[in-house]
């Protein structure tokens, strides 16, 4: 098997690991007395309330409402199914998530709340707080995905500037509320999951804003506003862990990096290949965290330690990108396998994969890319200049230019990064 397949296999491995259809059904309650409410927000939230609707039964009553990326919908029957923006929120995004927490505060106490929770779902479940319009929540949001913040200090922002994140939804629901959630996180913590709109949350106004300045983040004023308020305690504070509120909440993680990683791992070893798993959590910036795994290939490839070819290394997580160049192309994925071919220069018998696993790598349309052991040479042979290009935030035309994009559309789930490398197969190519 060459390396393009063996990379690419193993990356529809671990993205068909955490398929909803297959991860979903076990984790479902029996309904209620009375009614089921299912609310959700994320890339999977279409694949999540479809994988409710057909494990259902028939005559318990069921309706809901769920909010995805544009281009992620699925028909379905019983939840409608809205498309709004990502990674920006939208007003789209913003109705559906005022209907969200109306019909939330409808339910009744024989009732159940099944929120569906995955990645993305903090920008789509976008319902600002009061005084904040969606014009400043925009900005907000590109300035903090300008600035490299981790997706936990994103999220505490977020949590402190909307009306549902938080756990708010659960605050306003009077029923038992189950959130089963797709994790795209590290840490798989719920709190971090789509911002946990019904998880307590441990974090602070202030908190947000020594976030602003550690990033220096130019919030619109009315933000600032916002979060000085509740800093002084003007404003109330998201529900925290111990509130009594929590007592009728049940917070269920049913997928992971973990997971898919793991099912990775498994398939290289049935393909008689050594793998081993370095991690679900790795974050940092894209172009350094390539050069540690870099430095691990050039030690397994040079000497066999510290561990034996041929073998996948294989990791998750989220790195940042800090962009030098607004017009740059490519996310954080092609950006760290671009910077992993500069460090590698070319060296033989290494051949490597990163691809996001809900499908769409930063705003581009792949999920990420290849790296073959024959790519640095043809890289040469068209006159690209790695390095010039890594500079420049230019991995999409890269790896365009080599044929190396990875595109699959959207898989409808989301459970981070997934990053493998192949080390010490001469007769990969």
């Amino acid at each position: 098997m060459d390396a393009r397949t063996l990379l690419t296999e193993s990356f529809r491995t671990a993205v068909a690991a955490a398929d909803p259809a297959k991860i979903l059904p076990p984790h479902l309650p029996p309904p209620p007395k009375g009614r089921t409410l299912v609310v959700g927000a994320g890339k999977a939230a279409a694949a999540m309330a479809r994988a409710v609707e057909e494990h259902w039964p028939p005559h318990a009553a069921l309706d809901g409402l769920v909010i995805t990326r544009y281009a992620h919908g699925l028909p379905t029957r019983r939840i409608r199914v809205v498309e709004a923006g990502h990674p920006v929120p939208d007003e789209s995004g913003e109705a559906a998530a005022r209907e969200i927490l109306q019909l939330a505060s409808e339910l009744r106490q024989e009732d159940l709340l099944l929120v569906l929770v995955s990645g993305g779902g903090s920008a789509l479940l976008s319902l600002p707080a009061p005084g904040i319009g969606m014009v400043e929540l925009k900005a907000t949001t590109r300035e903090l995905l300008r600035c490299g913040a981790p997706i936990q200090d994103m999220n505490t922002v977020r949590k402190h500037i909307s009306a549902i994140q938080g756990g708010r939804l659960a605050a306003a629901c009077r029923a038992p509320v189950l959130a089963l959630a797709i994790s795209d996180v590290t840490g798989d913590k719920p709190s971090d999951i789509g911002s946990g709109p019904c998880a307590p949350d441990p974090t602070t106004y202030q908190d947000a804003l020594d976030i602003f300045a550690r990033f220096g983040v130019q919030a619109p004023a009315s933000v600032l506003q916002h979060l000085e308020r509740g800093a002084r305690g003007e404003i109330g504070e998201t529900p925290k862990p111990g509130d009594a509120l929590f007592a009728r909440v049940e917070n269920r993680v049913v997928a992971s990096a973990q997971q898919s990683l793991a099912a990775a791992a498994d398939w290289y070893r049935g393909q008689g290949i050594n793998a081993a798993v370095l991690g679900d959590s790795v974050t940092g910036e894209a172009q350094e965290v390539a050069k540690v795994f870099a430095a691990l290939a050039r030690q397994v490839a040079t000497h066999g330690t510290p561990f034996t070819r041929p073998v996948a290394l294989i990791s998750g997580g989220e790195c940042t990108v800090t962009l030098k160049n607004p017009m740059g192309r490519g996310g954080r994925c092609a950006e760290f396998l671009l910077s992993l071919a500069v460090e590698l220069d070319g060296l033989h018998g290494v051949a490597a994969l990163a691809c996001d696993t809900d499908g769409i790598d930063g705003s581009e349309d792949n999920a990420g890319a290849l790296l073959l052991p024959d790519s640095w040479a043809r890289a040469a042979a068209l006159g690209l200049n790695a390095k010039k290009m890594l500079a420049a935030n230019d991995s999409y035309g890269y790896f365009s230019a080599l044929g190396g994009l990875v595109v699959t559309g959207p898989t409808r789930t989301n459970v981070n990064d997934y990053r493998v490398i192949l080390v010490g197969e001469a007769a990969w190519s």
